[in-house]
């Protein structure tokens, strides 16, 4: 049987929670406000999915699908996690969870951060580059839409990829996760990389119904982007806040 649990019922949570469900996943989603918070969520998706606590989800499935914010990371039940492969979604947004300076430092990339938080899970980084709005708009795509991936465990990794290939997504590997800052926000390979249109996307991005992104262009962004000084680059509050 084809399960996953997502811990995040946000914008991202929610959006992977439906590509999922249409994939024919049976998905288990905790938030932090309670199962009884989901019933909007759950009365959408269907019978294929159950509303739960963050430890029922999180060992739901061979894959957990992490889709909150950093300052979260403490509430996680990290010993059910452990040995786990996590999909991250998140990013680093300062307004939001304050500053670390390991990120300001430029130490570690978010992923690399994220990794020392629940250092007994395999990390992999996806889903983190793309507003809300698009996954849906770009799954299954023609040509096919392709997001990037990254993680230090080669067989998590694969099992990511997998995952997100049967989502509706192409993926590139991005690598390890000390190179995931190359679609981190404000990076070369960060959201509007996935608009129809720079400006209008500027201009009002829910109003973008997004292009198809191949591959073969994905990696060249990915190669082509510059890692971005947090210290003095400010993501977009409107943009994170549709994740």
């Amino acid at each position: 049987m084809k399960r996953i649990g997502i811990i995040g019922s946000g914008a991202i949570g929610a959006a992977v929670a439906r590509l999922a469900v249409n994939a024919g996943y049976t998905v288990m989603i905790a938030n932090s406000r309670g199962p009884e918070s989901l019933a909007g969520l759950l009365a959408e998706l269907g019978p294929l999915a159950k509303a739960a606590e963050a430890r029922d989800a999180a060992v739901f499935g061979d894959i957990t699908v992490l889709a909150v914010p950093l300052n979260a990371y403490a509430t996680l039940p990290s010993d059910v996690l452990a040995g786990r492969t996590v999909l991250s979604t998140g990013n680093y947004y300062p307004y939001r969870d304050a500053r670390i300076a390991q990120l300001d430092t430029r130490q570690a990339t978010t992923a690399e951060y994220e990794q020392t938080l629940l250092p007994d899970t395999h990390i992999v980084k996806a889903f983190n580059n793309i507003v809300a709005h698009h996954i849906p708009l770009l799954a299954n795509s023609q040509p096919r839409t392709a997001l990037p991936v990254a993680g230090d465990d080669i067989e998590a990794k694969a099992s990511v990829s997998r995952l997100v290939n049967a989502l509706g997504f192409d993926t590139v590997d991005a690598g390890t996760l000390a190179e995931s800052w190359s679609f981190e926000p404000a990076s070369g390979a960060y959201t509007v990389i996935y608009a129809a249109s720079e400006d209008g996307f500027a201009a009002d991005y829910l109003a973008d119904r997004g292009a198809a992104l191949p591959a073969a262009r994905l990696s060249e962004l990915l190669a082509e982007s510059h890692q971005p000084d947090v210290r003095r680059d400010s993501s977009d509050r409107s943009h994170s806040a549709a994740r």
